[in-house]
């Protein structure tokens, strides 16, 4: 079973093909927009399964919901495990320059239950 996908993305400038959105925490919205993060992290459910390359995905500033943004998908990759990916993709990817595998996985089971 896959428990994780991520999406790298660019700014997105253009014409836009499917839109989906989602949410998206304060702090990591900030960080994606200043360009420090570059992959976003979503469990593979239904929902995130029709996501395909090219497509948009418009982030809503939670928890205000003021502010959105729209970013490109340019690639998909799916792990079995957080850990897996997390070896696989360097943690500034995500705007965790600094961090360990330890600080990876505590933040990210703070979202996400480890099962």
């Amino acid at each position: 079973m896959q428990v994780s996908t991520t999406s790298r993305y660019n700014t997105y400038r253009g014409e836009e093909k499917v839109v989906h959105q989602m949410g998206l925490y304060g702090e990591y919205f900030k960080v994606i927009k200043e360009g420090k993060k570059k992959v976003e992290v979503r469990l593979n459910d239904e929902k995130r399964r029709k996501i395909k390359v090219g497509d948009t995905i418009e982030f809503v500033k939670f928890p205000d919901q003021n502010e959105t943004m729209k970013v490109q998908v340019t690639e998909l990759r799916k792990y079995d495990m957080f850990e897996a990916m997390y070896m696989d993709i360097a943690f500034q990817e995500f705007g965790c320059e600094g961090w360990t595998m330890e600080e990876m996985l505590k933040g990210t089971y703070e979202i996400y239950t480890p099962e």
